[in-house]
């Protein structure tokens, strides 16, 4: 299948932190000599990266469950059918079924994918945080309009041989056709992703991981002295991108220096 631009495929579905879609087109003309490769990718967040690289298969993992329980309904040609608007009262009502359904270990139901949807949508920044129980305690947001989509069953033909696995990277089977992108949560912006502790020590794992694989790698990351050290020491190749990056809880944003790293390309 031939690499296509970002604006062939779907947005991505949901708003994610740290969401890649501003760097496909950098990406594109590496991935475009391997697009025959399965597309691997350990932290996939937001779903921007695969979709604007549109690979024909691809091995799509993130350490959030609701996430990838969401992506999985898409792929089944999902629709959601509750009621969704922007409302205070309709916001907690829908954060608290949620949460029973964590309680009830119900959270890979296709409800819960709709109702995650909707907070994602509503809820504060498009946040995904839980409190230590395992509950969802993102606020309500503070928008004058939101487009809810119900329908999206336009995903479901590009997902079609793509598979989406929920769990810690290390564990994932990498097969010798495999291109490999990796963004990991930064260095020095946050240490928990899902609930989940992603500290330096996670960061060298993970750069000894991908190392170890011997094939075609990308990984994203903040060019901090640590992590560009990490990376050049293992003989990746680096190149730098000024990104203007919201810094603040004010809504400045700034340019900020992020490392891509490359090896076996």
């Amino acid at each position: 299948m031939a690499a296509t631009s970002p604006t062939s495929s779907p947005p991505p579905p949901l708003k994610w932190a740290g969401g890649k879609r501003w760097l496909v087109p950098k990406l594109l003309p590496l991935w475009q000599p391997f697009q025959q490769c399965r597309l691997v990718e350990p932290f996939v967040g937001g779903l921007a990266i695969a979709l604007g690289l549109r690979p024909q298969y691809a091995l799509l993992n993130d350490i959030n469950q609701h996430l990838i329980n969401f992506y999985r309904c898409l792929q089944s040609g999902f629709k959601i059918n509750l009621p969704m608007y922007n409302d205070h009262d309709l916001y907690y009502q829908y954060r608290q079924e949620f949460n029973q359904l964590i309680i009830n270990n119900q959270r890979h139901k296709q409800k819960a994918a709709s109702l995650f949807y909707y907070m994602n949508r509503t809820g504060f920044n498009g946040l995904c945080r839980f409190n230590k129980k395992g509950k969802y305690n993102v606020p309500m947001g503070r928008y004058k309009t939101i487009n809810y989509k119900q329908d999206f069953s336009e995903y479901a033909p590009i997902f079609k041989n793509w598979e989406f696995t929920s769990g810690n990277f290390a564990d994932m089977t990498i097969q010798s056709n495999d291109f490999i992108y990796a963004d990991p949560p930064y260095d020095k912006t946050f240490t928990q992703y899902a609930g989940n502790v992603f500290d330096w020590a996670e960061q060298e794992r993970l750069a000894l991981w991908l190392v170890k694989q011997n094939v075609p790698v990308i990984a994203s990351n903040a060019a901090t002295v640590n992590i560009i050290e990490l990376y050049r020491d293992l003989g990746f190749k680096l190149d730098f991108l000024k990104v203007r990056r919201k810094i603040s809880c004010d809504g400045n944003r700034e340019f900020v220096q992020e490392m891509l790293a490359t090896i076996n390309l």
